[in-house]
């Protein structure tokens, strides 16, 4: 992992994606009730990823296990303080799809699929609640954005730095000189 302010990934990231305590409140709220649904949403999320070819290599052989980890991380989604460590645990899953070489679009695409299917769930929970489904879309969105942007601002980072590595090897150059000569470049007016 790079190194990066974790503390201001996570304050800016709640301030972009609008997550603030009472939409972690909500969140926390409606966890009991969704709960029980959450597997199900792992497995259409599964289900479409393997229905997708381009998505399909990358699940083949390991459904079951990413599964698990999936689960895992929508009852987080669900009951986090989105704090320091959420933030660093999702940095790092950002840096793990880097090194698979999952493309980036995916997480993107991924949430997509969550929220799709977390809001259909929501709908069939609170038909009668017009503002409690109102607040828990609104959360979902906040705490899937800022997931987002968490594992983007990896994903970037790691992508860049393993490009760069990629040229050190190639080009010979060591990390010093090459270290002195961004600083140089940097410094011209």
């Amino acid at each position: 992992m790079q190194n990066i302010d974790i503390q201001s990934l996570c304050i800016y990231a709640r301030q972009f994606a609008g997550l603030d305590d009472d939409k972690i409140t909500v969140l926390h709220h409606i966890h009991p009730d969704v709960c029980p649904h959450l597997q199900e949403v792992t497995d259409i999320f599964y289900e479409r990823l393997q229905g997708i070819p381009k998505t399909a290599d990358f699940v083949a052989g390991q459904v079951e296990n990413l599964k698990k980890t999936h689960l895992t991380w929508l009852n987080e989604l669900l009951t986090s303080d989105f704090g320091v460590e959420y933030t660093r645990k999702l940095y790092h899953v950002g840096d793990l799809h880097v090194k698979v070489r999952l493309p980036v679009e995916f997480m993107a695409g991924a949430m997509v699929i969550i929220q799709s299917e977390m809001v259909r769930i929501f709908g069939e929970l609170y038909a009668e609640d017009q503002g409690k489904l109102v607040a828990a879309t609104q959360a979902l969105n906040a705490a899937t954005g800022f997931s987002l942007l968490v594992m983007q601002e990896s994903y970037q980072s790691s992508s860049l730095a393993a490009e760069l590595e990629n040229f050190l090897k190639i080009t010979g150059m060591s990390r010093t000189l090459f270290d002195n000569l961004a600083n140089a470049y940097r410094k011209k007016p």
